[in-house]
C-alpha cells in the first residue's frame, strides 16, 4: 500500500517573543527535513537590475571539510542554522501548565513542504556551506538545532545576514551590494559603508556613468563579469574616502549629524570627473588592470585624491564643466605611466605599482605634487 505524501514538517519548538512581528523559534530538522523546507537565496539580479537574494557563493573545500566530518564516526554538529521562515508556517502553543514560564513557550511548528515549481518555506540566512555539507553526507536523518524567525521580507532577511556575519569574513563585494538594499538601522559600521556603497552601484547601472557595467559585483553572470574589469571595492573605497574626510570634494554633500546624503549632486561629480578622466586617457581607459593601472585597485585611489583637489574648483552645474575638468586634468597627463614607462619619482615601472596603501600614496603625492606645480606656474 502505497504511503500518503506528506504535506508538513511537524517539529515540537520553543517560541521567544522579542517583537511580535517576528517571533524567534528553536527546534531541530533532519538534513534531510532541511533541504525539503529551506533553499539558499543566492545574490544575483533581474532583468531590470533589481537586487535578488543576499547569500555568498558557496565555498568548495569548506562543504567538503564539513562532508567529511559529517560522514565520520562521531559527530558532534552544535552549531546552529539560521532560516528565515515564510508567514505559511503556523506555530500552535501546548496548553496546559509548566508549558509556559514567561519568558519562552513550548508548541509545535507546522512547516509546509512546498508544491512541485513552489518556493520553499524558508530561507538560509546563516550556515549555507553548512547546509550544503549536510545535503551531501550519508548520514540524512542526523538532527541539526535550527534558529529561526518569521520574516517574508527579503530586506529583514538581508539585515540578519549581515549583521550575523559581521564578524566573519564576508566577501566586501557581497557586503557592498547588499547594504544599498537594506532599510533598516544598521551596526554603525556598517552604515557608514552604506552611502559609498549605494553610489558605487550607481556608477555601475547609470547610463552617463564611465563605470557602467565595468564594475564587478557579486550578482553578475559570467558573461557579465568579462567585461566588469574593476573591483567595486576600490571603487568604494574612493567613494569612501572622500566622503569622510574634511578636504574632500564629496564631504559637503553628506550631513556628518544627519546621515543625509545629497546623492544627486556627488553622481554628478562622481560622473562629471571620471568622465573627464576617460576621455584625458582613453588608452588606459576600459583595460584590465594588468594591461593598465589606472582601472587599478591603486590608479582608482590615487585619482580619488586628485580628484578632491580638482573638483574643489568646478562647478559642476556650469555649462563647460566637463571642458573645465579636462583642462584639469591635462596639467598631471605627462606625468602618468598608466600602460608603459616608469613613474618618474619612483622609479617603479608601470606595472609595479600595487594595490597597497604605501603604493596608492605614492602615486597620489606624484599626482598632486604635479598638478599643484602646474597650477603654480600658470598662476
Amino acid at each position: 500500500m502505497k504511503r500518503p505524501t506528506r504535506k508538513a514538517v511537524e517539529r515540537r519548538a520553543i517560541r521567544v517573543i522579542q517583537t511580535p512581528e517576528h517571533p524567534l523559534f528553536m527546534f531541530a530538522l533532519s538534513a534531510k527535513e532541511l533541504q525539503e523546507v529551506a533553499e539558499v537565496s543566492r545574490v544575483s539580479r533581474d532583468s531590470e537590475g533589481r537586487l535578488l537574494g543576499y547569500q555568498r557563493p558557496k565555498v568548495k573545500q569548506h562543504v567538503r571539510n564539513i562532508t567529511e566530518y559529517l560522514n565520520g564516526e562521531e559527530v558532534i554538529f552544535p552549531n546552529s542554522i539560521i532560516l528565515a521562515l515564510s508567514s505559511a508556517v503556523v506555530f500552535k502553543k501546548v496548553r496546559g501548565p509548566r508549558v509556559d514560564d514567561g519568558w519562552a513557550e513550548a508548541g509545535t511548528l507546522h512547516i509546509p513542504l512546498p508544491k512541485p515549481g513552489q518556493p520553499r518555506p524558508a530561507w538560509i540566512v546563516d550556515g549555507q556551506q553548512r547546509a550544503l555539507a549536510l545535503a551531501q553526507c550519508r548520514r540524512q536523518d542526523l538532527l541539526v538545532p535550527v534558529n529561526a524567525f518569521i520574516a517574508d521580507e527579503v530586506d529583514l532577511q538581508r539585515d540578519q545576514f549581515l549583521r550575523v556575519n559581521s564578524t566573519k569574513p564576508l566577501p566586501r563585494g557581497l557586503i557592498t551590494e547588499l547594504l544599498p538594499e537594506v532599510g533598516t538601522l544598521l551596526p554603525p559600521n556598517l552604515a557608514v559603508r552604506r552611502a559609498p556603497a549605494a553610489l558605487c552601484d550607481l556608477l555601475n547601472r547609470d547610463p552617463a556613468s564611465p563605470f557602467k557595467g565595468l564594475i564587478r559585483r557579486n550578482s553578475m553572470d559570467a558573461e557579465a563579469r568579462r567585461s566588469a574589469i574593476v573591483t567595486d571595492s576600490a571603487v568604494v573605497a574612493m567613494i569612501k574616502d572622500s566622503l569622510g574626510n574634511l578636504t574632500g570634494c564629496l564631504f559637503p554633500y553628506r550631513n556628518v549629524v544627519t546621515q543625509e546624503t545629497d546623492f544627486d549632486s556627488i553622481r554628478k561629480m562622481l560622473v562629471l570627473f571620471w568622465t573627464a578622466v576617460k576621455e584625458v586617457f582613453p588608452e588606459a581607459w576600459g583595460r584590465q588592470p594588468s594591461r593598465s593601472r589606472l582601472m587599478h585597485g591603486a590608479g582608482i585611489g590615487a585619482m580619488g585624491h586628485l580628484m578632491d583637489k580638482v573638483m574643489s574648483n568646478i562647478d559642476i552645474n556650469g555649462a563647460n564643466a566637463l571642458r573645465l575638468v579636462k583642462a584639469e586634468l591635462l596639467r598631471v597627463q605627462p606625468v602618468c605611466r598608466w600602460t608603459e614607462g616608469h613613474w618618474e619619482e619612483s622609479g617603479l615601472a608601470w606595472n609595479q605599482i600595487q594595490n597597497t596603501s604605501q603604493h596608492i600614496r605614492l602615486l597620489s603625492n606624484v599626482l598632486i605634487r604635479a598638478y599643484t606645480s602646474s597650477r603654480r606656474t600658470a598662476a
